[in-house]
């Protein structure tokens, strides 16, 4: 019982460290980032501002949300910079305790579900909040003049790069169900009907209320669907092999 209380004391002391590390390498960059903390708010209402009409800005109701909204959006850049390091500090934790083919399926997931889910917040940045708020702002009355608030500009932006980032996972979602022998290609190819007309009512649900942004969201997922079960061939392929061996 001693020895099992050591262990569980000293994975527990492993964890604080790993954890303390990785809030130490946010915080570092964080730090770094705050001189330019407005400069960083701006590039991400870019996508807004072109679409207002010229000489128009956001607007902040609340009397500290010009200084917090902006170290919010510094906190989220230096969490994405710093993710990297945060994954290797939970890699380097969760490795020891796998078998040999756990870490060779382990690893390729992490680093890719990672960069599948920073290129969902990319598309969603580069591609979708342009075209979104530009067709908002075409149905705009003539007699308005359009001020988002800058706070909820950014709950909107969160909830977008949340919905894109998940969305770009399916892939990966796809290969662990094939993997733990939960689906196979054939029943992922039998429910792909089922899949689309899921994704338009996902799309429908955390997309605004327009047809573009749901069909910005709802595409990329049926072809990451397709994509996902195009790679679940070979992980299938691999499992059967391996169990031949």
């Amino acid at each position: 019982m001693s020895a099992q209380e050591d262990t569980f004391i000293s994975h527990l002391v492993e964890l604080r460290d790993r954890l303390l590390r990785a809030v130490v390498a946010v915080i570092v960059i964080f730090a770094g980032l705050m001189p330019w903390a407005g400069d960083i708010y701006d590039i991400l209402a870019h996508p807004m501002m072109q679409a207002l009409p010229e000489g128009t800005r956001m607007i902040a109701t609340g009397v500290v949300t010009p200084f917090f909204v902006p170290m919010k959006v510094t906190l989220m850049v230096a969490f994405v910079i710093a993710l990297p390091y945060v994954l290797y500090q939970a890699w380097c934790f969760i490795s020891p305790g796998l078998y040999a083919h756990e870490k060779r399926l382990g690893l390729p997931l992490v680093v890719g579900s990672t960069v599948l889910f920073l290129a969902g917040m990319a598309f969603c940045y580069f591609f979708v909040f342009g075209t979104v708020f530009t067709f908002i702002a075409q149905f705009a009355p003539k007699s308005i003049t359009p001020a988002p608030d800058i706070e909820q500009y950014l709950s909107f932006v969160m909830s977008m790069f949340l919905a894109f980032g998940i969305t770009f996972e399916v892939p990966v979602i796809v290969i662990v169900l094939t993997k733990l022998g939960i689906v196979n290609v054939a029943k992922l190819k039998e429910a792909r009907p089922y899949v689309i007309v899921g994704a338009f009512v996902i799309a429908a649900v955390v997309t605004p209320p327009d047809v573009v942004s749901q069909l910005m969201l709802a595409i990329p997922m049926c072809l990451l669907y397709e994509l996902g079960i195009f790679l679940a061939r070979f992980v299938t392929t691999t499992r059967v092999e391996s169990v031949t061996e």
